[in-house]
């Protein structure tokens, strides 16, 4: 497929994609999460890959989904956009190493979205958060509902999804909305040294933690207990042997 607004490259084993739509903000549209689909798979294919870093071109993240192009939808239509969305950013969160978005401008409505349904967010001390859907009479069709008061509370995330107040990457920090605010200049290279460091663990360990991690926030105490349990034992005889053989022979690992 010929990529029209996504712009991948790879340094090594870690890949940063660009959303190059600055001309509109870089918002969502059907384009988009047709590449975005593709893109996935390629990276679902691709062994070699231990990260993947999300930015946007320009002043903006994401600026939100395409008003232009949802302005004439039907209600049936609108409920098959937001379901596209959903599978797509779904697909990203499942990815089996993490994603990091970059966040660089504004990430407002599904560009927050987006960024929420990456592992860690890092933001520039210029960006800017928020769910503004409610000031169009919509509300968030990306998850937005779901998962920012899983990130957050629920009372902070009632709040932006009803006031559609913006933030700054203060309030997101002590939000718990991003994990480290870095300079415009330093945001890549932050993003980067977070992907490297990363990409050095084991890639069995890596992938399992997220895997765990992110299925047992949909279960009970006891039975994600019970899956940590059960995977705990995969990376033993192969991954896990040479780590601990490689820390008992003071060298490092060769995964």
């Amino acid at each position: 497929m010929e990529y029209t607004i996504l712009k991948p490259s790879t340094e090594g084993t870690v890949v940063l994609l660009t959303i190059s739509r600055p001309s509109a903000l870089n918002a969502l549209n059907t384009r988009f999460f047709e590449e975005m689909d593709h893109f996935i798979s390629t990276l679902e294919s691709n062994p070699e890959i231990r990260a993947l870093i999300i930015t946007g071109e320009g002043k903006a993240f994401v600026a939100g989904a395409d008003i232009a192009e949802m302005v004439g939808k039907s209600p049936e239509e609108a409920r098959a956009f937001s379901a596209v969305g959903q599978k797509v950013f779904n697909r990203l969160g499942d990815l089996p190493f993490p994603v990091i978005a970059a966040i660089n401008g504004f990430a407002l409505g599904g560009g927050m979205e987006l960024a929420m349904a990456c592992d860690f967010r890092i933001a520039s001390a210029n960006a800017r958060f928020g769910q503004p859907e409610v000031n169009l009479g919509l509300i968030p069709g990306y998850a937005g509902t779901q998962r920012l008061p899983r990130l957050t509370n629920l009372a902070d995330a009632l709040y932006l999804l009803t006031t559609g107040e913006v933030i700054d990457a203060e309030t997101a920090l002590r939000m718990r909305l991003v994990q480290k605010i870095a300079q415009p200049e330093e945001l890549l290279d932050e993003a980067k040294r977070l992907a490297v460091l990363i990409a050095s663990k084991g890639p069995l360990a890596v992938k399992l933690v997220k895997e765990v991690t992110r299925k047992g926030l949909e279960m009970s105490f006891h039975d994600a207990e019970k899956l940590e349990q059960n995977h705990f034992g995969d990376p033993f005889g192969n991954e896990g042997k040479e780590g601990m053989t490689a820390f008992l022979e003071k060298r490092k690992p060769n995964w």
